[in-house]
């Protein structure tokens, strides 16, 4: 399953960041961080559940980028 969020993040830098951070996350299977749209697509494992893992994501890009924000 695929997902697009909206993100808040300050530089390109940053969302690079965000977006290796939510790979790392445990039930994401790919992720991408683009910043011209504010966007973070993630493509969910296989019988995660999408809001679970988006909880752990957001709390994994806060470690690396304290001021970004994901909404969903």
């Amino acid at each position: 399953m695929k997902k697009t969020y909206k993100i808040d993040v300050d530089c390109a830098n940053c969302a690079n960041k965000m977006e290796e951070a939510a790979k790392k996350t445990a039930g994401v299977k790919d992720c991408v961080v683009n910043f011209m749209t504010l966007k973070m697509n993630v493509e969910f494992a296989e019988g995660s559940d999408p809001a679970a893992v988006m909880e752990q994501v957001r709390k994994n890009c806060k470690k690396v980028e304290s001021d970004c924000e994901i909404f969903f």
